[in-house]
């Protein structure tokens, strides 16, 4: 099992220009939609109106083919607002996106309806009646301030194919009319209000989409804000509690000791002879006090980022040295054998960090391994040096196996915890995210463990390790541990 030995972070990353922009689009979109209802029912009530006023004036199957074709897509888009709500409504960003694009000829074909009533009315009909036509159309005009400007597209779609085709009919019908020469002046006049409407109509239209942008670039700017905020107090709220455990644990572990010297020394007061017998205990009771603060302050100085590290040419064989004079008496003690193996080396390293990840996975090692012994080598894969630190212990089960790089985390069951102070192996995987080395465990209960830490390839020196270590003497001794 492969250790994530980085600290888990939940802090917020801002949302890309992309996100946002898609965000505040499909918000765009839904305003546009919810105005909808409204344009159609005006386009509705319009309708009559306009076949009352040509009925008798115009063609009238040029009338009735207009009056079809504005049914028809009344009809439809009355039909696109269920389609919207049943399938769109409900999902925000791409889903409204891909609407919009998809029926977005809807808006652009309404225009062009609405602004051919110009084609048949224009010097067709009487002056009234032309009169009040303009004014529907002009109605259609600034109805598209309120129902389309939320969305440029569809605004801009709209308001042109409008006043295009109105102007396209006004000049139209004033080359079909021989004695049309009479309101040539008007026609101008006419066509240059139309231009002016056009570029004030359109201007407010974009003032107002601006303004609907920036109230939801600011709605979506705060709910980032919020969202930061809820993920940095959950994060407080973590750490604090963390620290409380943190603070307990060590409390506990730190009571013990100092409750047991006292208890020695009151004894010792009280029967100096067996000085002897005491003086043993209160050094083991020290030296527990010494690991507990040396392992505190190194923790400390590790999330604090003061531990400084010092690079420089490593012999892993002169290291394992060091590690067996530290070991040796411990595992005697205890009958067990404490083994190296690695061929000619030299690495790129901090001695010191170094031989704090090995100590400690050797210490853990031995307190947890009752018979047989714990090995200690060095391989070569791929392009990556490893260091396996193998031992015949209890072994752990898997639901475990993450949870014992946590500071204080000890296995209850496990002989030989109760003296542990749960920090080593926090260290260990504190000490290999500042190295940026890869840390891994497997382990079976009742076989042992073996934990890896694996070195990049720009740690490698010169000499030339083993790519494998012998076999037989992780099998025969130690067991495969998969």
């Amino acid at each position: 099992m492969l250790v994530d030995t980085q600290p888990a972070t939940h802090q917020h990353q801002p949302a890309s220009p992309e996100v946002r922009d898609l965000w505040v689009n499909a918000r765009l979109i839904g305003v546009l939609m919810n105005n909808m209802g409204s344009s159609v029912f005006a386009s509705v009530l319009s309708l009559p109106v306009i076949i009352f006023l040509l009925a008798g004036e115009v063609s009238t199957v040029a009338l009735v083919v207009w009056a079809l074709l504005v049914f028809a897509l009344l009809a439809f888009r009355y039909r696109l607002i269920s389609i919207y709500q049943v399938q769109y409504d409900s999902y925000e960003g791409p889903h409204r996106q891909a609407f919009a694009d998809r029926y977005g000829w809807t808006w652009t074909a309404s225009g062009i309806v609405w602004g051919s009533v110009t084609l048949m009315a224009y010097l067709q009909a009487s002056i009234s009646v032309q009169f009040v036509c303009g004014l529907l159309i002009l109605g259609q005009g600034i109805l598209s301030l309120g129902s389309y400007s939320a969305y440029a597209p569809a605004f801009k779609g709209y308001l042109n194919a409008l006043t295009l085709t109105t102007g396209v009919g006004i000049v139209v019908n004033l080359g079909l009319n021989d004695w049309a020469y009479v309101y040539l002046h008007q026609t101008a006049a006419l066509l240059i209000l139309l231009g002016i409407f056009w570029h004030l109509t359109f201007k407010m239209g974009m003032r107002l989409n601006a303004v609907h942008r920036a109230s939801f670039e600011l709605q979506f700017s705060n709910e980032e804000l919020i969202e930061s905020l809820t993920q940095q107090t959950r994060a407080s709220l973590r750490a604090v509690a963390a620290k409380n455990r943190f603070l307990a644990s060590a409390a506990h572990d730190l009571r013990q000791p100092v409750h047991a010297l006292s208890l020695y020394a009151d004894w010792l007061v009280t029967e100096p002879e067996m000085s002897k017998d005491i003086a043993p205990r209160m050094l083991q009771s020290t030296r527990a006090i010494n690991e507990l603060f040396d392992s505190l302050f190194d923790l400390t100085r590790i999330d604090a980022g003061n531990y400084k590290v010092n690079l420089q040419v490593v012999d892993v064989r002169h290291l394992f040295e060091e590690l067996v004079t530290q070991f040796a008496p411990v595992a005697a003690n205890k009958s067990l054998s404490l083994r190296t193996y690695a061929k000619p080396r030299s690495i790129w390293a901090d001695p010191v960090v170094l031989r704090r990840i090995l100590g400690n996975l050797v210490s853990n090692a031995l307190k947890h391994t009752t018979k047989g012994g714990v090995l200690v080598g060095l391989r070569q894969r791929e392009s990556s040096l490893v260091f396996e630190v193998w031992d015949t212990g209890v072994g752990i089960a898997h639901e475990h196996q993450m949870a014992i790089f946590q500071e204080f985390f000890r296995v209850s069951q496990h002989q030989g915890t109760e003296d542990s102070l749960g920090l080593g192996l926090t260290i260990v995987s504190k000490l290999t995210t500042l190295m940026g080395y890869q840390l891994a465990v497997s382990s079976q209960e009742g076989r042992g463990s073996v934990f890896r830490v694996m070195l990049p390839a720009f740690t490698q020196s010169v000499g030339v390790a083993d790519s494998v270590m012998p076999e037989v003497l992780l099998e025969s001794d130690f067991g495969e541990v998969k």
